[in-house]
């Protein structure tokens, strides 16, 4: 059985609600734009708590893919 370990693609800070994403291209995260294209940058001095293991499950094996 075959073992894939995933990154997240997506996060969103749970005190400021900031949203980033990731760019393959660059490498590197990416601030969200929401539908109404403003940036959702979040608080300036808040020390980011990211959501990435709420809904996000990082190991995907064989079995799972085969599942989905």
């Amino acid at each position: 059985m075959g073992v894939t370990i995933r990154k997240p693609t997506a996060r969103q800070c749970e005190d400021c609600g900031r949203r980033e994403v990731w760019n393959d291209a660059t490498g590197t995260w990416h601030i969200a734009v929401d539908d109404d294209g403003d940036r959702r940058t979040g608080e300036v001095y808040c020390i980011h708590e990211w959501d990435i293991n709420g809904a996000f499950v990082p190991i995907e094996t064989d079995r799972d893919a085969a599942d989905a």
